[in-house]
Order: C-alpha cells, then structure tokens, then sequence
C-alpha cells in the first residue's frame, strides 16, 4: 500500500545527496561547503515543517512512539503500521537533530550570524573554535547513525521488507491496512517556497 508522498521521498533523496557533498567538501574550503549547507537548512526547514502540517506517515505525532512502544516492538515484533516503525521513528528524530546542530554551528561558523544582536558579546573566538570541534564531532556522530541506518536497511531487506524500495515508489509491502491520509503536492511547493525564502532571509540578513 501507499505510504510516503511525494514530497517526503523527494526531500529523503535530496538529502542524501546533499550529505554526501556536505562531506565531500568538508574539508575543501567554505564556498561550495557553506552553499550546500544551506540547501540542506532549507530542506531541515521544510521537512519540519511537513512533519507538522504534511501527510499522516510524515507527521512526527504519528511515527514517533514512547520508548515503552519501541521495547515492546522489538519483543513481540507485531505487524507494523505503515510508514517508520517505532525504533525508525526514533532514527528520524536522531538524525534531524543531529542535521539540526550541524546545519546552527555551520552558521555560526560561517559567520553568518555575526549581525545577530549582542553577538559581539558572546561569539569570541574562543566560542568558534569550540563549536568548530562540535561541528566535526557531530559529523562523526552522524556517520555512526547512518551506518546504523544502512545495517537496518539491510536487515529488513533479509526478512523480505525492502524499506529502501518503498522510499523510491512510495509502497510499502507487509503492512497493516490502514485508511491514510495525504496532503498534496501544491501544499508540500508552498511549505518549500517558503523554508527558501526563510534560508534567503538569513543569508540576507548576515
């Protein structure tokens, strides 16, 4: 059955591609570096925001689960709703919070928050190069989870659940028959629109 929108596999590939440039060009200097940097707040912004007002498998309040529903899926491994199952739910959140952190000390490190009021109180060059140190810690922190990420792909595709498959076509096999709910893609285009012209703005303003 279906359970991804559109928006939501296009925003899981394009961030793919935008990670793998984001360490490809870590270390090459700030210009292409800092550009894909902000591609990848702009899309933060709109996954956040879809996670809010978007389709019912992309809505936080429906993927994510308290930690007693993650033990007990992973002990009794009942039939799976459609869309993350409680542990991937998890997963989502980890990663975005991670994006999340990465993507705020990239701008700060960028100097792109130099013009934000009393910054010259508190942004010493004492506090960059610390956050230049979490931002490379958290760059490894983020490998680690998508290894994890990727030996819970494959896993899934072992016991017959192609969960890399249902995020290109948008159908998910073996899932419990539900009746779902999903926004359209003009919504998703306005929600877009809008998270670039909120990246413009903080490039505008710096």
């Amino acid at each position: 059955m279906k359970v991804w929108d559109l928006p939501t596999r296009l925003y899981h590939w394009l961030q793919v591609a935008l990670i793998i440039g984001l360490f490809v060009t870590g270390y090459q200097g700030v210009g292409v570096h800092v550009s894909l940097g902000l591609g990848l707040v702009t899309l933060l912004i709109w996954r956040v925001s879809w996670g809010v007002i978007g389709s019912d498998t992309s809505r936080f309040s429906y993927f994510v689960q308290s930690p007693k529903t993650v033990l007990r899926y992973f002990s009794e491994q009942n039939q799976e709703k459609p869309g993350h199952n409680p542990a991937g739910g998890w997963m989502v959140i980890l990663m975005l919070a991670i994006l999340l952190f990465q993507c705020l000390t990239g701008l700060v490190i960028a100097g792109l928050v130099e013009k934000i009021p009393f910054s010259d109180i508190w942004l010493t060059d004492r506090v960059v190069e610390s956050l230049i140190g979490f931002h490379t810690s958290l760059a490894v922190l983020l490998l680690v989870v998508i290894g994890l990420h990727l030996m819970a792909i494959l896993v899934y595709k072992l016991r017959s659940k192609p969960l890399l498959w249902a995020m290109v076509i948008g159908v998910q096999i073996r899932a419990e028959q539900v009746v779902l709910s999903f926004e359209s893609n003009k919504r998703a285009c306005v929600v877009l629109i809008a998270s670039v012209l909120v990246t413009i703005a903080i490039v505008a303003l710096s």
